[in-house]
């Protein structure tokens, strides 16, 4: 068929078995461009949000006795969409093309017209498998390895499947989608000539957080499974290299494996905390208890910015990333930049703080050893404060601390709103579903992040019983304390960098596998 003038143009993109870092980069390429994106089930969130904020976002997902749209149903999506002049964006878990039933559309989109891309994904019978700690192929033990659909159940007597060659091939066999008919696919394979003995695997939720991985024997590994509570979705790894994940497994054997942590930051600090946490093996959930936002009214900040803060003399003190944008923010309001500060002496609380600034061309002329207001007092104590300006642009609601401190000193400190924290619409509800399933750790990252928890708890506090507190640093940890909370973990290093260090010195050893 030919082409029409319109037509846009459909990717197939794997998307990878879980873990949303194996996306490849062209498959995060196409989903920034995407008119629309069409999802299976088995994704990471995260991953759909790559898309463009205006892009359509059409679930497709499918599962064992129900999905939303049947597979002709989806083809005609594609195809529709893509003559209508859209780039499309259908994405797959694993790899559009082992068993993902990329093949189907991709025909469609041919017999259509309809031009379109593959964007090969990292299929779960290498992934999960390397995850568990199993490499499906290894010199001297396996130089092959089959992969095969498990939805077959070969008891049945009807499968397309030659398990009969399969229990005779050697080398590694990996099965997807076959929890369901694995009783029957093992007896077959023994009953053809597979050793009950060969050395076996099933890998839940492969590249997830949530993966669980049980061994056994070919003769004993879907009882294993069971009575383990293993579930789809699964893949199964039959032959001698399952034998080396007891040498080689690593994914769950991280020191936060299994712990599911509550992250109270608000959303656009979170990330980093996110990404060390699920670096050590943990489960984070996002929770944030406030979210930072601009002011009502800037006419204070902006009459302390109209003042010539960049002479001999005067201090600005940047406690935070947020103080430094929102200050950037109201400076690009005004038609100001860096150059408003020069002269003055900068200084910025944390490394986050420091990078921040450097960013914007500044330099930090002080940063203090630790990012405990008191702390900082005691460094600057040595100087001569007298009648010094003081510019500390900050939360407005945060602690005046520092301000207090300095002014003992002699300073004019003056703390101005830069910014206003604020609840989350809807926090509540997200809460109560986060304690329903279990948090092991609460991490906190401000005194006001422990506040507005409890406020949001109100008197159902008894949840956090379970919970360990961990604080990132003793400030926040005294406003636990003097709220009722009791703090197991408390950062060195009063940063989220050290936050997750002294989580993972808190758990080292505790990581555990299900064998």
């Amino acid at each position: 068929m030919p082409l029409t003038t319109n037509t846009g143009k459909v990717y197939l993109v794997g998307a990878g078995p879980g873990d949303p870092g194996l996306l490849t980069v062209k498959g995060a390429q196409a989903l920034a461009e995407a008119d629309v994106v069409v999802y299976d089930r088995l994704l990471d969130p995260s991953l759909v949000a790559l898309a463009p904020p205006s892009a359509q976002r059409v679930f497709v997902g499918k599962e064992r006795g129900r999905q939303a749209l049947t597979q002709s149903e989806i083809n005609d999506l594609l195809v529709a969409e893509g003559l209508a002049g859209k780039t499309v964006v259908r994405l797959k878990g694993g790899d559009p093309f082992v068993f993902g039933r990329g093949g189907e559309e991709a025909l469609a989109l041919a017999a259509s017209g309809v031009p379109f891309a593959v964007v090969p994904g990292v299929t779960s019978a290498v992934a999960a498998a390397a995850y568990a700690g199993i490499p499906v192929t290894h010199r001297g033990i396996s130089t092959a390895v089959t992969i095969v659909t498990g939805s077959e159940d070969p008891s049945k007597g009807q499968t397309s499947t030659d398990w009969a060659a399969l229990a005779k091939t050697g080398g590694t066999l990996v099965t997807l989608m076959g929890w369901a008919a694995l009783p029957g696919i093992v007896e077959t394979l023994q009953a053809n000539g597979m050793a009950a003995g060969t050395p076996a695997a099933l890998v839940q939720w492969g590249t997830w957080t949530r993966q669980r991985t049980v061994t056994g024997t070919l003769a004993d590994i879907a009882e294993r499974g069971k009575a383990a509570g293993i579930g789809a979705p699964v893949i199964a790894i039959i032959g001698e290299v399952a034998r080396l994940r007891d040498e080689i497994g690593w994914f769950d054997r991280r020191p936060l494996w299994g712990k599911r942590v509550l992250v109270t930051r608000s959303r656009t600090q979170a990330s980093r905390l996110i990404e060390l946490l699920t670096e050590l093996g943990a489960e984070p959930i996002e929770l944030p208890s406030i979210e930072i936002g601009p002011l009502d009214d800037y006419a204070e900040l902006d009459a302390a910015l109209s003042e010539k803060v960049g002479v001999p003399g005067r201090w600005v003190i940047f406690a935070s990333v947020n103080s430094v944008e929102y200050v950037w923010e109201r400076l690009r309001a005004t038609g100001q930049d860096a150059r408003h500060f020069a002269g003055a002496t900068i200084g910025a609380i944390g490394p986050a703080t420091a990078r921040a600034l450097r960013d914007r061309g500044i330099e930090p002329d002080f940063m203090p050893k630790r990012s405990v207001s008191e702390e900082v007092i005691a460094e600057l104590s040595s100087l001569d404060w007298t009648n010094r300006l003081v510019l500390l642009p900050g939360s407005a609601i945060g602690r005046d601390a520092l301000a207090t401190g300095l002014a003992g000193l002699g300073a004019d400190a003056r703390r101005v709103p830069a910014y206003r924290n604020v609840r989350p619409e809807g926090v509540e509800e997200r809460a109560r579903q986060a304690f329903a399933r279990g948090v092991d750790v609460i991490t906190f990252t401000s005194s006001s992040t422990v506040r507005n928890l409890l406020d949001i708890l109100g008197d159902d506090r008894r949840v956090l019983e379970g919970s360990a507190i961990a604080c990132i640093g003793p400030i926040t940890a005294s406003t636990a304390s003097e709220l009722g909370l009791y703090v197991d973990i408390i950062a060195a290093e009063h940063n989220v960098e050290g936050l997750a260090a002294a989580l993972a010195a808190h758990y080292a050893g505790d990581a555990t596998t299900v064998a």
